[in-house]
């Protein structure tokens, strides 16, 4: 019962033909549909739902929403009543107000970002199909991601205030949801601020993370790859394509992913990230980094902080 993974994230981006061209070339999506407002609906060759990214041109590059898929549709009842008991306004939202979605729900989280939860989407299937498919298809492009995995959201946390907006969208998400706590960085004088959480409702090490920052906002949007010769690879197409990439090719200590992390044209960043990691079970005790370990928690590699990285989100 209840969430079964990440459906889709809506980019608010500036130039949307730059913007359908990069998650096409780059990325290695393709074009699901195109609504009338002019938004663009993409999909992952291996995923089977109709889209997992929604572009819509904008102003500003930032998140709209974030959207997770529950596993049946009375879910949503069950889910409704434990976020309005938590004290999170929800709204029923009909079908079609998601885009070939049925009735979804939608919520503020107490870190400000935009969430839905819907449990039916248009199935097309995946590229290869699913009767004696080869391993990948025929025309992939670019990196030739697989799916979209997972994101990483920005939230308040000034403990001289009184503000943690990580720690209570954490418990939120864990309350009402039944998300699982994988990994967190804590810090403060003695230790005790949460700063930074990773939550799981799959067996991957997150499907969802929040970081602190004085606003909220979206750090990135990560779309999964093989291995680590797929990361090598994913790198070569940025350059190709003259992608600004923001960190080149490592590991992380936290989730022991590896990565390449880059902006789409409007400067919303990107993340190819490959390696499960580790196989995250409820049970699994919570890996804790402490801040003074921060650096190699991020990058593994050199074990050095980039205050870009840290500050930079739309």
């Amino acid at each position: 019962m209840g969430v079964m993974r990440i459906g889709h994230a809506s980019l608010k981006v500036m130039d949307i033909d730059a913007a359908v061209k990069h998650y096409e070339n780059v990325v290695g999506m393709k074009t699901a549909h195109r609504e009338k407002d002019g938004s663009v609906l993409l999909k992952c060759w291996d995923e089977w739902d109709k889209y997992s990214l929604i572009l819509t041109p904008a102003d500003r590059a930032g998140l709209n929403h974030v959207a997770y898929k529950v596993e049946n549709e009375g879910d949503l009842d069950v889910l409704a009543k434990r976020v309005k008991d938590w004290g999170v306004a929800v709204e029923q939202v009909p079908a079609g107000g998601l885009p070939f979605c049925g009735r979804s729900l939608r919520m503020t989280l107490p870190s400000g970002h935009q969430m839905y939860l819907y449990a039916k989407k248009e199935l097309v299937g995946k590229d290869v199909g699913v009767t004696n498919p080869d391993p990948w298809p025929d025309d992939i492009r670019g990196a030739g991601a697989h799916w979209l995995d997972h994101c990483l959201l920005m939230a308040e946390v000034d403990p001289a205030k009184g503000v943690n907006k990580v720690a209570e969208t954490t418990k939120f998400l864990m309350d009402t949801m039944e998300f699982h706590l994988s990994e967190q960085i804590m810090g403060g004088p003695d230790g005790s601020v949460q700063l930074a959480t990773w939550l799981f409702r799959t067996t991957t090490p997150h499907d969802i993370a929040f970081a602190p920052a004085p606003v909220p906002g979206l750090h990135h949007i990560s779309f999964f790859l093989d291995d680590w010769n797929s990361i090598k690879h994913a790198a070569d197409v940025m350059a190709k394509n003259k992608v600004r990439i923001d960190v080149t090719p490592t590991r992380h200590g936290i989730t022991r992913g590896e990565t390449v992390y880059f902006f789409d044209p409007s400067g919303n960043r990107n993340e190819t990230f490959a390696g499960l990691g580790y196989l995250a079970q409820p049970d699994m005790p919570v890996i804790t980094w402490t801040e003074a370990e921060l650096g190699r928690g991020i990058f593994y590699h050199t074990g050095q902080l980039n205050e870009a990285f840290l500050k930079v989100s739309t």
